[in-house]
């Protein structure tokens, strides 16, 4: 692999002690990247040339600094015919460092990766989410297909991560992997975690990400009315599957649950608070945040119709609830025969809680907060423009009040 190199020596006038000296540093410069040391000698201003990048005059002093300067700059070309000569990876901080005697092993960017994905492995249920652990998991997937399309090489250097490779692989996600906007920028955050590590522990000078920003899109959160809800309570079924996943939907449309909190939701959540109702009392599987919910009326009714059921007993839950896809599946098929043309999701279930049954009817949004679980007032604000609606629906009763009168 051919590079351009090019060589430095020169001095930081600015620099310059009490008696004229200034520090001789030399700057690498590699493919357009620049690393930089000083050679740990000092030499008059009035003695140096920077043109010829040497010491003026034919003194001792200066013939010796002439010399070591061409010795230094000889030992940096060997260093990088011995690069090229094992068919390594390097760049201009590589060479610096072995001139400098602090060559390190090579630190692979995969193998970081796999080293912080092993360790979130093994901290899930501790300090980290399933969910999360599942979402580094594909993250380096798409990173290493990244890699070894652009480099043709299963592997590279941490080093060679720069803001180049950061705006590649955000459009290599948007392209190549069809993601969309804010799904890409989700991936490139949790790859700059992997970056940062590197960057904590020395492996890389700089942090490639200081000049990268990343915006997530607002993304209007779908959720069902009031109407629609109705549709889909009234539906009768002949198949027992759809029923339970309608049951378990709607029972998330008044509780706003996640599909992991209703999954592992068990009879132990549930218990009778100071206001002599019964309570949710759980935590939240994404963020481990506890989430207090009193159960609504036909909540309670969804609960009662599944406590007699032996297997769920067996395994002290209170829904039989099925796999996230086939869940998703059945709903919607269920959004069919219901008529409602929304693409439903079971997360939706959430949104309608958060909406519709919530701070449309008025409660604040600090309790709803609280409820679901969020850990960030912000979050909760997502939902906030339904309140639109309800001062829409407040409005039109003021209106009737002022309507001038026969």
């Amino acid at each position: 692999m051919s590079h351009s190199l090019s060589l430095l020596f020169y001095v930081k006038k600015s620099k310059a002690d009490e008696h004229g000296k200034a520090n001789i540093y030399l700057r690498l410069t590699l493919d357009g990247k620049r690393a930089e040391c000083s050679i740990h000698r000092k030499v008059k201003l009035s003695e140096w040339n920077s043109k010829t990048q040497k010491a003026l005059g034919n003194s001792l002093a200066s013939q010796e600094m002439n010399r070591e300067i061409s010795i230094i700059r000889n030992r940096i070309y060997s260093i990088q015919q011995n690069y090229q000569r094992e068919n390594i990876s390097y760049t201009a901080f590589d060479l610096r460092d072995t001139y400098l005697g602090k060559d390190k092993t090579k630190k692979m960017l995969l193998e970081i990766f796999q080293e912080h994905n092993d360790e979130v492995d093994s901290l899930v249920g501790k300090d980290f989410a399933a969910g999360t652990a599942e979402r580094y998991r594909t993250c380096k997937k798409h990173v290493a297909a990244f890699v070894k399309q652009k480099y043709k090489r299963n592997d590279i250097p941490v080093q060679e991560v720069d803001h180049k490779f950061i705006t590649g692989l955000e459009y290599y996600l948007k392209t190549t992997r069809k993601c969309a906007h804010n799904s890409a920028i989700k991936y490139i955050t949790n790859f700059k975690k992997i970056i940062r590590i590197a960057h904590a522990n020395d492996w890389i000078d700089k942090d490639p990400f200081l000049h990268w920003k990343g915006k997530l899109k607002v993304v209007e959160r779908e959720f069902l009315t009031e109407e629609e809800i109705q549709k889909i309570i009234a539906l009768e079924f002949r198949m027992e599957r759809l029923e339970q996943v309608r049951d378990i939907f709607i029972f998330c449309c008044f509780t706003g649950l996640a599909y992991a909190d209703v999954k592992k939701l068990n009879r132990g959540d549930i218990s009778t608070g100071n206001d002599g109702e019964e309570w949710i009392k759980t935590k939240r599987s994404k963020t481990d945040t506890r989430s207090n919910i009193p159960i609504l009326p036909i909540a309670k009714t969804i609960i009662a119709k599944y406590q007699d059921n032996e297997l769920l007993k067996e395994k002290d839950l209170v829904l039989p609830v099925l796999s996230n896809q086939k869940m998703n599946a059945y709903i919607k098929e269920i959004a069919t025969l219901a008529g409602i043309s929304k693409n439903l999701t079971f997360h939706l279930a959430r949104h309608t809680f958060a909406t519709t049954v919530t701070l449309t009817n008025g409660v604040p949004i600090e309790s709803v907060s609280k409820m679901l679980g969020h850990t960030n007032l912000k979050t909760t604000q997502h939902y906030a423009k339904i309140l639109d609606m309800k001062v829409s629906k407040d409005m039109a009763i003021l209106r009737d009040k002022f309507k001038p009168k026969d």
